[in-house]
Order: structure tokens, then C-alpha cells, then sequence
């Protein structure tokens, strides 16, 4: 029988296989090279850096969506905020894994920061005095430069921002992936495997066409043993900013995510609630929680993330 390496892809051929590290399976796959060079398959070495060097990170949290355009990047960098704000002497990380689509360092207002590298790593960009990012937006000589990329490199990327960045003492690492349950997720969860990852926030939205990629993420969890903290609906309601009145832009024609919760035996952290002035706060990189502290987003926001921590601490 073929040997199967345990994060290997569904349909990997196995390390004794003629196909090893050459079938279609297996591109983006961690081990295709090592398959393909015919040298057995061992623990990446990188999983004990990685480890060594989030030693000091105390949560370790992957913000997921099924979906893309439900708001994840959005939510995470709400979290950040709300997160580092609910104690100033907690120490937040964001680390923007959405390789394609880096999105974090314009929602946080630090476009055109430069990382810096010392003998002890890169060091992340600091929004505030106990909030940091890091992003290959940075890294790009322009915010309209594609990164044009294959699983193998988008890999490597992730590789490296886990095993070089230097995020000092954190209570809470935040990564923002991209949509999906492909390279960039199996990669994380296979890097950070000794490292110790608390658990997993899945972002969705009301209808239907949403929750049903959600539910394929909450299976991906739980095949590769990544606990659920729980969901978060996202633009839940729209509330009008001037008469303060609620209508569903997204109707929840099966129950929304609380059904779905219901019936998966999912945690529901909550629902936020669609406020046109947090899209012009992303856009111009101004801290919605700070800008408009009224606001109902605000609070169902706050309600989300101390449940976070309860969960996280207990």
C-alpha cells in the first residue's frame, strides 16, 4: 500500500507511486517536491521554527470564510481593533495570509509603511502602540502590483512570514486568509501544527449562497482537527445611519447563520450588522471603533470579541 503523508491532498497517489509529486493532485501540495524527488517524506523542518518562533504568541487565531466579499478581511481587522482596545496591555498581531489579495494594510491605515529586517527577523508594522500587522502588501513596490503566483510560492510566502517575523510578546495573532479551503489553509495548519493554533473564527453572511461554502469550511475544521471558536455573521442587517431603522440587503431565506449554527453544533459568536460608514472607514483606514463609537456595528462588535476572549481563556 502506498504511503500517504497525513497533510497530504484527498486524492494523493502516495509516496511510492510512479505519479508521486507529478499528478495533478498533487500541485500545491507541501510535499511535492520531496514526492517527486524520491527522498522520503519527514517532518518539515520548518514546523519546528515556526513553533519556536510563535513560542511567545499566546492565541493563535485563522480567520476563515467559505466565501470571498463576506467581509473576513474586514471583520479580522475589527477584531484587531477591538481585541487590542479592550485592554491596553494585550498585545494583538494581524498577519494578512491573503497572499493575492492583501487588504489589511489599507483597512488599517498603514499603506506605504516599510518592513524592516534586523538579525531578529522582519518587524511587523504597528497601527498602534499594541497593535501590529504584517502583509506582503508592503513588500510590493506598488498597492496595484498582482502577485501572480502559483500554490508552491504562495507557500513559501507563508512559510516565511511564520517563521521570520519577529512579533515579540502577543496575547492574540490574528491571520486573515483568503476565501476558500485550498493551499494557503492546509499550509497554515501544517506549519502551525506544533506551534499550538487556538482555534478558527468563520466569517459569513445571511443568505444561503454563503452559508453553503461555510459549511464546507466548518468540515474542513474538523478533518484537520482545527477547533471552531464560532461564526460571525456579517452584514446581518442594514442600519440606516440617520433614522437608525433595519432592513435585511441579505435575507436569511434558511435561517441564516444561527440555523446553520443550530445544526452543525457550531458556536455562534454573533451578528454585525451592515453600516455604510465602516466601508468608508475601511477605505480610508480609519478605526470604525474609535470614529463612530455609537454606532450598533460597534456594539455587537465588542459583545463578539469578549466572547473571543472567554472562550480563549477558559
Amino acid at each position: 500500500m502506498s504511503s500517504v503523508p497525513d497533510n497530504a491532498p484527498h486524492q494523493c497517489p502516495g509516496t511510492q507511486s510512479e505519479d508521486a509529486g507529478k499528478a495533478s493532485a498533487c500541485a500545491g501540495c507541501p510535499n511535492q517536491n520531496i514526492c517527486a524527488s524520491g527522498v522520503p517524506a519527514g517532518p518539515d523542518p520548518a514546523i519546528e521554527v515556526i513553533r519556536s518562533r510563535l513560542a511567545n504568541v499566546k492565541h493563535k487565531i485563522l480567520v476563515l470564510s467559505g466565501k470571498g466579499g463576506v467581509g473576513k478581511s474586514t471583520v479580522t481587522s475589527l477584531l484587531g481593533h477591538g481585541l487590542a482596545k479592550l485592554n491596553p496591555d494585550v498585545n494583538v498581531g494581524i498577519l494578512d495570509a491573503d497572499i493575492c489579495g492583501p487588504s489589511q494594510p489599507r483597512v488599517l491605515g498603514v499603506r506605504g509603511e516599510q518592513v524592516h529586517n534586523s538579525g531578529s527577523g522582519w518587524s511587523p508594522v504597528y497601527v498602534t502602540d499594541n497593535l501590529s500587522l504584517m502583509s506582503i502588501g508592503f513588500l510590493l513596490g506598488s498597492p496595484d502590483d498582482a502577485v501572480i503566483w502559483r500554490g508552491p510560492k504562495k507557500n513559501g510566502m507563508i512559510k516565511q512570514f511564520l517563521s521570520e517575523v519577529d512579533w515579540g510578546d502577543l496575547d492574540y495573532l490574528l491571520i486573515d486568509t483568503p476565501p476558500g479551503t485550498s493551499d494557503e489553509h492546509l499550509s497554515l495548519v501544517q506549519y502551525l501544527s506544533a506551534a499550538g493554533v487556538t482555534g478558527a473564527v468563520l466569517v459569513t453572511t445571511p443568505q444561503e449562497v454563503a452559508l453553503l461554502d461555510v459549511r464546507k469550511e466548518i468540515q474542513f475544521c474538523r478533518k484537520v482537527g482545527l477547533p471552531v471558536l464560532g461564526v460571525v455573521e456579517n452584514m446581518s442587517l442594514f442600519v440606516c445611519p440617520n433614522c437608525k431603522s433595519r432592513s435585511e440587503i441579505f435575507p436569511a431565506t434558511t435561517g441564516g447563520a444561527a440555523q446553520m449554527c443550530s445544526t452543525l453544533q457550531a458556536p455562534l459568536l454573533g451578528a454585525l450588522p451592515l453600516d455604510p460608514l465602516l466601508a468608508r472607514c475601511c477605505d480610508s483606514g480609519r478605526d470604525f471603533l474609535q470614529e463612530i463609537p455609537g454606532s450598533p456595528a460597534v456594539a455587537a462588535l465588542q459583545a463578539i470579541v469578549k466572547q473571543i476572549v472567554s472562550t480563549c481563556e477558559s
